[in-house]
């Protein structure tokens, strides 16, 4: 059997360049995915993300990027994979898509059923917040008995 590949995709209603910066520029993703970053993807770097209200965090190596295209980049959560993100212009915004692949380990149909999981929930916040401005708290309401005690964005 071979390891499955996670899909995610989601019609954000923005121009591209608008929601391609919001993947690419953490000034724009801490308000709806992780909480901290090392700096703004770019190809050939390594960048640091976590996600306070769980107390965690991981190294991003950025593979690829082309500007309002795609973003490919390599992390170890919860196993070394990788991920494409691509962008495309839409008559009514912009189609985000996600690839997850390279999914190893004991059982990778459950990580890959909470990558899928986990992906939806990221593309359904970022759409929240380009479209509405609205912070959903998706992330950290993911698993609210896990958060770190006193954490608050």
């Amino acid at each position: 059997m071979s390891a499955p590949i996670v899909r995610a995709e989601m019609l954000i209603r923005k121009p591209v360049g608008e929601v391609f910066n919001a993947f690419a520029d953490p000034a724009v993703t801490t308000h709806f995915w992780f909480s901290r970053s090392g700096g703004k993807l770019e190809a050939g770097k390594r960048v640091r993300w976590e996600w306070e209200m769980y107390g965690v965090g991981d190294n991003i190596d950025v593979k690829a990027i082309q500007p309002n295209q795609s973003i490919r980049f390599e992390w170890s959560f919860p196993k070394s994979n990788l991920v494409e993100m691509t962008f495309k212009p839409h008559a009514k915004g912009t189609i985000v898509s996600v690839v997850n692949s390279g999914l190893r380990g004991d059982d990778v149909i459950a990580e890959a059923l909470d990558l899928t999981q986990g992906w939806n929930l990221v593309l359904a916040a970022a759409k929240a917040w380009l479209e509405h401005g609205i912070n959903l708290n998706i992330v950290a309401d993911k698993a609210p008995d896990q958060n770190v005690e006193g954490w608050e964005k």
